[in-house]
């Protein structure tokens, strides 16, 4: 399976580095309006969170962080994906390609199977090349399929606040769930 980038205007990242509040301990839950594609987001309540139309992406921003994550649903034909097999067969060429017009120089980092609540999920994560106010930008990627949809967690933050921005991202996907009203997991940071 494969993904475009999901998020082409790169979010508000290009906003100034904020500094950064204390992390809330609450939590925010967000739900599929649509029943053929559940799923739950569970993210820090202190995150706003948005969308466009219903089936849509779903946003959420910190408030005090330039940190975004950005979750898409989309119907897909192949049911036989599997992470593990999704990253044995990734291409790290294309993939620093497929980002490259959203996260200019992007360049691929670590790739893993990691586990959403409900089931593993091929993740990876790179960098742009960091020209301008911003910096480098981190980003962090999920997908799975589950029951003909696949899923992508996007998350971006600017490389300089990783320390921060890291252990909530690392959380929203412990948690996340492709199932509908599926409970926290992990906790918050």
């Amino acid at each position: 399976m494969k993904f475009a980038p999901a998020f082409g205007g790169l979010l508000a990242l290009a906003i100034s580095i904020a500094p950064v509040a204390a992390f809330a301990q609450e939590v925010g839950i967000s739900g599929s309006p649509l029943p053929d594609q559940p799923y739950t987001l569970i993210y820090p309540q202190v995150m706003v969170s948005g969308g466009g139309e219903v089936g849509g992406p779903l946003t959420i921003n910190h408030p005090t962080m330039p940190l975004q994550c950005v979750l898409a649903v989309i119907p897909v034909e192949d049911t036989s994906w599997t992470a593990e097999g999704a990253l044995a067969s990734l291409d790290a060429t294309a993939v620093a390609e497929g980002w490259n017009d959203t996260l200019p120089g992007f360049t691929l980092g670590a790739s893993v199977v990691t586990s959403y609540q409900s089931n593993p999920a091929l993740q990876y994560e790179g960098a742009s090349a960091g020209t301008g106010e911003a910096g480098p930008v981190t980003l962090v990627h999920t997908e799975t399929v589950d029951a003909g949809n696949g899923y992508t967690l996007d998350c971006f933050f600017p490389t300089e606040v990783a320390a921060d921005a890291r252990p909530i991202v690392d959380a929203i996907i412990a948690n996340f769930s492709t199932q509908q009203d599926a409970q926290p997991v992990a906790a918050m940071p």
